[in-house]
């Protein structure tokens, strides 16, 4: 999506969970947990707005564009299995998802500049595209200048990881390897999306 510079917390209230997960974002979302706006409390949303709301989340959380998150449905509508969770397990393999759930950034929005800063390689090949799909037995490493290898350094010590079986992370060399394919339960993001896959099969 086209990058997201307003106020973060609000879309945290507006979508009712931690899509952005800064540490502003959160207390401010702590302080205020309704939805932002007037006349918002005790309104009941149509079967529309709450398919919008679900599909909102995971354009933010990911963040993906229209055209993107379209293009990731076709991908994935012709495919065996559950349409919905197959969707979802395309966004997990993202290059920008993955270096977040190592724990080498605190959020997926940092994650993306890094990727686009030209911080990361794939296999030793460097990587500005944040869509990047990781396949198994890729191996991302931090590029070998000091400075950025200390900036990740640091990061890790403050990091909460969101650790997976199917990535493996070593904080001293600050690698990170794709050991398989997520399945189901790696999904990190709490989001209702059939009927996202309800919304746009129209």
């Amino acid at each position: 999506m086209a990058r997201y510079t307003g106020p973060k917390a609000r879309i945290n209230r507006r979508l009712g969970t931690l899509i952005y997960e800064g540490g502003g974002a959160i207390k401010a979302s702590e302080r205020r947990d309704n939805p932002p706006g007037m006349h918002t409390r005790g309104r009941r949303p149509s079967n529309y707005g709450l398919a919008l709301k679900e599909k909102q989340k995971i354009k933010h959380y990911y963040g993906l564009g229209e055209r993107q998150l379209r293009r990731y449905f076709d991908n994935v509508s012709h495919k065996k299995g559950n349409t919905g969770e197959q969707l979802l397990l395309l966004c997990e393999r993202r290059l920008d998802n993955v270096i977040r759930r190592s724990g080498l950034t605190k959020t997926r929005p940092q994650a993306r500049q890094g990727i686009a800063h030209g911080h990361f390689a794939v296999n030793g090949v460097k990587v500005t595209s944040p869509s990047y799909m990781l396949r198994p037995g890729d191996v991302i490493t931090v590029k070998a200048k000091e400075k950025v290898q200390h900036l990740y350094q640091r990061t890790i010590a403050e990091v909460e990881t969101q650790p997976t079986d199917w990535v493996t992370f070593d904080a001293e060399t600050l690698r990170a390897t794709v050991q398989g394919m997520p399945d189901p339960s790696d999904i990190s993001l709490p989001v209702n999306v059939n009927t996202v896959i309800e919304f746009m099969s129209r």
